[in-house]
């Protein structure tokens, strides 16, 4: 997910595949809890959409997981809870799943949620003319694929109301993390009358939108900086959340919503690289290890860019170590590869140390600049100025300013200018192919390293840089199709498409993020994960 994160970690994804998470919930008792249950919490960027089709960033993620609910939800420890389904059978050699809904789910206007809920917004989402960049994640879902294609009817796809309580979905294949998915916001259920009475409005602001979550959204125009999410009274476990109110305001700035957090004005900030430093030893200091990889991605419909000793050159020429210990200082690590630490083993090994390459990682300033040179001589110029496009906040700008330094001070003949938009315009140019090369990043959607590994293949619709490897394309495919079942072929597989994207220089990884945060000591209850939905308020509370 795009600024994105984080999801469901101590998973088993298929026998020996384990995942690892973390995230602690706990109950407040009565008279331990505050009068006032109203938390205020800071945002980095701007809330770019609540359509849950077309969603695809972590702040988006976020509030649609507070504000609604699939068929499961994603609880401490990254345990799958029960969602609006209350039992599930799996029959047909794991091909089909049947969904028992509870019968007091709760629409926030009213309206009962109903298995048809979930047959719209499935086929909602996996229609062309919607445009879900999520519409991939329905691989294995019976027709998905082609339906997104276009070549079938979204009405065909594998997911059927049988009455109004009971849902069935028809898989093609095994899909090994299909239990995952369903506690994603891209698999939860929309509704239809409130979709089609808004038409392009909807999920634009907080009144175009309806809830069946733990929370409402309140004061969202679609384009300002602060809103709310209020306790649902209509939701099906309205007991246990405990929460009234959290007010959400974003501050691009780390030294404004320190401020504000001293102020007792915020319940919680992210912290800069020196603040980090400085406060490390705070009872308050929380620091928050991503499942998230930041990386350059390269414009390759772009001749200078579909050149690999340029690409090799650029990445090269940065030295990663500097970058998170004197730019970022918060904790952050040195990316090994496209997918994160700690997210997936097997038979003991980290998928990170079965696929490490010294290509596309290292730094070498001598080799880099030699093979700039080699490149610019294979295109036939002496110079090359691009720009680098990233968010507008403190550390983003941070970050590319470093990057804008490294490759000038170590590439002779280049020029890099660099051009920091807001959080929603960076994503909608990237997506459009507007840019030469872009400080990107993604977190785990759920815990598998196909989460990182499928994005860029060559359909795929976050491929933004349009990088293409045959060979690529063969491993993923076969990892999700003939290996499905096969733990062994499955793993091996993506680990040798992992090594064909550094080899290639697809991209450009540099580092794993850890955000160091601070939060008050009263705030209890909270979930976290580092990949997928970061946070689930869901249990939080307030002490006194």
């Amino acid at each position: 997910m795009k600024l994105r994160k984080k999801v469901w970690l101590a998973m088993t994804v298929v026998g020996c595949l384990f995942l690892a998470a973390c995230g602690k919930s706990t109950s407040g008792s009565a008279g331990n809890l505050a009068d006032k249950q109203v938390i205020n919490w800071d945002e980095p960027s701007e809330l770019p959409t609540m359509n849950i089709s077309t969603a695809t960033d972590t702040i988006s993620f976020d509030m649609l997981n507070n504000t609604g609910e699939g068929l499961y939800r994603i609880g401490k420890n990254s345990k799958i809870e029960s969602g609006i389904a209350k039992a599930t059978k799996i029959t047909n050699n794991g091909l089909k799943y049947t969904f028992t809904l509870r019968k007091n789910a709760k629409w926030s206007n009213g309206d009962p949620v109903t298995a048809k809920d979930f047959v719209y917004s499935w086929q909602r989402t996996v229609k062309p003319s919607t445009g879900a960049e999520y519409a991939y994640l329905f691989d294995g879902i019976k027709n998905a694929d082609a339906i997104v294609a276009g070549k079938k009817a979204a009405n065909t796809l594998g997911i059927k109301a049988d009455g109004r309580y009971k849902l069935v979905v028809t898989l093609e294949k095994h899909v090994p993390y299909f239990k995952l998915l369903m506690g994603f916001p891209v698999f939860f259920p929309q509704n239809k009358t409130v979709v089609e009475k808004y038409g392009s409005k909807y999920g634009t602001a907080s009144k175009y939108s309806v809830y069946n979550g733990p929370f409402v959204m309140t004061g969202w125009t679609g384009s300002n900086l602060t809103w709310s999410l209020k306790k649902n009274n209509d939701y099906w476990d309205k007991k246990s959340v405990k929460l009234s109110k959290i007010n959400f305001k974003v501050n691009k700035s780390t030294t404004t919503s320190y401020n504000l957090y001293q102020s007792g004005k915020l319940d919680e900030t992210l912290l800069g690289a020196e603040q980090a430093k400085q406060l490390s030893n705070s009872k308050d200091f929380t620091p928050r290890k991503e499942s998230r990889i930041n990386y350059l991605e390269y414009n390759q419909t772009e001749k200078e860019f579909q050149n690999k000793k340029i690409r090799e050159a650029i990445s090269l020429a940065i030295n990663r170590t500097q970058l998170v210990k004197k730019v970022l200082g918060d904790g952050s690590t040195t990316a090994s590869g496209i997918v994160s630490t700690g997210l997936a083993s097997y038979k003991g090994k980290d998928f990170v140390t079965a696929a490490k390459t010294s290509a596309g990682i290292s730094y070498n300033k001598q080799k880099a600049k030699q093979l700039w040179q080699e490149g610019l001589k294979e295109l036939g110029v002496k110079k090359f100025d691009f720009t680098l496009l990233a968010d507008d906040t403190d550390s983003a700008k941070n970050v590319s300013e470093y990057i804008q330094s490294q490759l000038e001070e170590n590439l002779p003949g280049i020029n890099v200018s660099v051009e920091n938009v807001p959080f929603k315009t960076r994503l909608t140019r990237a997506e459009n192919g507007n840019f030469q090369v872009v400080l990107s990043g993604w977190g785990a959607d759920f815990s598998d390293p196909i989460t990182f590994l499928q994005l860029f293949t060559s359909d795929n619709s976050y491929n933004d840089g349009k990088w293409k490897n045959a060979q690529y394309d063969k491993l993923i495919n076969a990892s999700g199709s003939t290996n499905a079942t096969n733990q062994a072929k499955r793993w091996q597989n993506m680990v040798d498409a992992s090594k064909i994207l550094m080899k290639d220089q697809g991209i450009a990884p540099l580092y794993q993020q850890t955000q160091a945060t601070l939060i008050k000591s009263k705030i209890k209850g909270l979930i976290y994960n580092s990949a997928g939905v970061n946070y689930n308020f869901k249990d939080t509370y307030v002490t006194k």
